[in-house]
């Protein structure tokens, strides 16, 4: 399920991160309403109620119309409503208020993601790529766009052009944890194990909260048997060889 937001002026942060924080709802400057209708359409789209979860996010939309995250929240509930009924007015409606999220906030990651794997869904691959492409365009100095589009790439199954955006993401930012994971699973579905550990490890030095990432390496590190030497008679007294010639790999 997509992960909606809860979003405090200043803060943005998962419903479960807000719930997990125990966070004062009442911040200073804060449009109370809209927060709680948010947090009620959250909880009302968690128990699949998703027609009263789109009536929760619209009342919030209404209360707060400057918000992108109410949008994205609105656009992800017509989004699920779409695929379970394949209905084309919600298909629409999705679409209509993921584009009113990026213009309340052009550089929102979760929105522009949602979309592409819309239009990816609706078979309008070019559009999501460009969409993504235009995205990093107009912001040449963020790494997220190029994950992104890494990502999108790897889904189409072309891991060499996901590589580039990863390694055009890393020049940007060499410590930005979701290229490194990323740019291990490239390395791990290529087939290079030792590259795909040492690049999940970068990763989580740069942000230890990933559980997935360190469920991978620690797979990995019991997977890679190293290289042991044995001792193998010859006429002419012993020589040294080595008993594994590969060492297993972890694919996805």
């Amino acid at each position: 399920m997509r992960e909606l937001i809860v979003s405090i002026p200043g803060v943005t942060m998962t419903a479960r991160a807000c719930a997990l924080a125990g966070l004062c709802l009442l911040a200073a400057g804060c449009n109370v309403m809209s927060h709680s209708q948010n947090a009620e359409g959250v909880r009302l789209y968690q128990q699949g109620q998703y027609q009263q979860a789109a009536v929760s996010f619209e009342k919030a939309v209404a209360n707060d119309p400057h918000s992108a995250d109410s949008y994205y929240n609105l656009a992800s509930t017509y989004h699920r409503m779409a695929k379970l009924s394949n209905r084309p007015e919600d298909w629409k409606l999705a679409e209509d208020d993921y584009n009113l999220c990026l213009d309340r906030d052009p550089n929102h990651r979760d929105c522009h993601r949602a979309l592409a794997v819309m239009l990816v869904e609706q078979n309008r691959s070019e559009q999501a790529f460009r969409l993504l492409e235009g995205w990093a365009n107009t912001n040449p100095t963020s790494a997220e766009p190029k994950v992104e589009l890494a990502r999108l790439s790897q889904e189409f199954g072309n891991g060499p052009q996901a590589r580039e955006y990863l390694l055009e993401a890393l020049a940007i930012n060499p410590y930005d944890a979701r290229a490194l994971s990323a740019m291990g699973r490239v390395h791990e579905e290529s087939g290079n194990a030792q590259q795909a550990l040492a690049a999940y490890k970068r990763s989580l030095n740069s942000d230890s909260f990933q559980p997935e990432v360190q469920t991978r390496v620690a797979q990995l590190q019991s997977a890679v048997v190293p290289m042991t030497p044995t001792v193998a008679p010859t006429t002419s007294g012993t020589r040294t060889v080595n008993a594994n010639t590969t060492s297993p790999v972890i694919r996805y």
